[in-house]
């Protein structure tokens, strides 16, 4: 009996701590986001000219269906693994485009919160190979960017921001089909 304990307390500690690896970075299956308990939605790997990073979605409730996790309520949270060097400029004006091309009449009431987003990426600069951005929504507060667990900026207000943000990915114009499947947990 006594064995039979401990087998199962060992196999509950290995599934707590399990985690996913993409390109050699891991990620914990199961994260805490102010009191809400998220799951990786799913992963992909941004490519333009080379592997770029590594993208995972952590949400409340597991979702292929991308207007399902985009208008989901409660916390989210994007990871973003560089694999190469980048710069903020760089993040900058992609993140706009990708904002624009999805958000489209919707693009003139987030344009401040879109100029603030920009700005924070622009505040990063020379960013390399191994940082980790992460973008947090909590509906109480806003959308907070954070490098290597250091906050950046202020949080910007409303879900509005963040919806249109994650349609940068899974948005009808996504900057990439197959990391949109692999955010959706398709491949």
């Amino acid at each position: 009996m006594k064995h039979l304990f401990t087998a199962v307390v060992m196999a509950l500690s290995l599934q707590a701590a399990s985690a996913i690896e993409v390109e050699g970075a891991k990620f914990d299956d199961k994260i805490k986001l102010g009191n809400a308990d998220l799951v990786i939605n799913g992963t992909g790997v941004r490519s333009k000219f080379g592997k770029r990073y590594v993208a995972v979605l952590y949400v409340g409730a597991k979702s292929a269906d991308p207007k399902t996790v985009i208008e989901s309520k409660g916390p989210k949270r994007v990871v973003l693994h560089l694999l190469k060097d980048g710069d903020g400029k760089t993040f900058s004006k992609a993140f706009s485009s990708g904002i624009k091309d999805n958000a489209g009449s919707g693009l003139a009431a987030i344009q401040d919160k879109v100029n603030a987003f920009s700005d924070v990426m622009l505040s990063l600069g020379d960013v390399k190979a191994g940082t980790v951005i992460t973008i947090d929504f909590v509906p109480e507060k806003g959308t907070q960017v954070n490098v290597n667990g250091k906050p950046q900026g202020k949080e910007i207000p409303g879900e509005d921001f963040f919806k249109a943000l994650l349609k940068v990915w899974l948005g009808d114009d996504p900057v990439q089909d197959d990391l949109k499947a692999g955010l959706l947990g398709k491949s």
